[in-house]
Formats: structure tokens, sequence, C-alpha cells
């Protein structure tokens, strides 16, 4: 990602009073934060850029804890008067979209890294998410 893109991010960031923001395209992931203590003034940026990562997926013995990787709105369905993706009880496919998290006017699908079982879902429709939110449990 370009320099003159990341600038204009870290401005975005700061108009809209945001802490943290993540960018993910096909060769890159930037994640800019930023300390929401000090003065808009005195902001520090931060910026690290990785190569594309895995869906955030913690596991545990019984489930599967499926977590957004980026800041956004949580959507359980396609569309506002649309059928969820998944409800609780459902059987899940890997690849399968899970939600949608909507972040800067993108709509990013959350896909299932594993097969399961829809154990619960940890948010509600248009809440909004920070990176790292617990979504979904998933019973394996």
């Amino acid at each position: 990602m370009e320099e003159t893109n990341i600038r204009k991010y870290a401005q975005l960031m700061k108009e809209l009073g945001l802490t943290g923001l993540e960018i993910t395209d096909d060769k890159s992931r930037v994640r800019l934060e930023r300390s929401a203590s000090v003065s808009v003034s005195d902001s520090v940026y931060s910026a690290s850029v990785t190569e594309p990562a895995a869906q955030n997926v913690s596991k545990s013995r019984d489930y599967i804890s499926v977590k957004s990787p980026i800041v956004g709105v949580f959507y359980a369905a396609p569309a506002e008067n649309a059928d969820p993706y998944v409800k609780v009880g459902d059987n899940v496919k890997k690849g399968q979209t899970l939600c949608i998290v909507e972040a800067m006017k993108l709509m990013n699908e959350i896909n299932a890294e594993e097969d399961g079982v829809i154990s619960e879902i940890c948010v509600t429709n248009g809440q909004v998410v920070e990176y790292g939110t617990e979504l979904f449990r998933i019973r394996r």
C-alpha cells in the first residue's frame, strides 16, 4: 500500500475520531492505531503492513471462536428483510458465509474456517464491532 493512501486513512481516522482502522486487500494488510487519551492534534499513528492473514479464529477444546478481523458494523443477513446467514443450531461447512462486517462502505463476508454447529451468536445485528470481537462460537 502506498504512503499517500496510508496518510489519507490516518486523516480519515482523525476526522471521524477513530482509534483503530484495518484495511486488507489481496496483497497486504495495514492496521492503523492511535491513542485515544491524547488530543487529536498530538495523535501518534503507527502502521504495520503484513501478508494477508487467515481469519481470526481461536480454538478451544469444544468450540471454535470466530472473531472479527476488522472494525465495522456486524450484519447477520445479506439484506435488511432477508433471513440471517446462520442461526444457533445450524450446521456450517468450511467456507460458508456466516455474516458481513461493513467497513467504510465495503461489505466483508466472514466465512467459517471449519465445519461445525453454531452454538452461540455473540453480537447483535447492526452492532459496531472492534478488531478481535468474538462474533460466533462454533461447536465442533
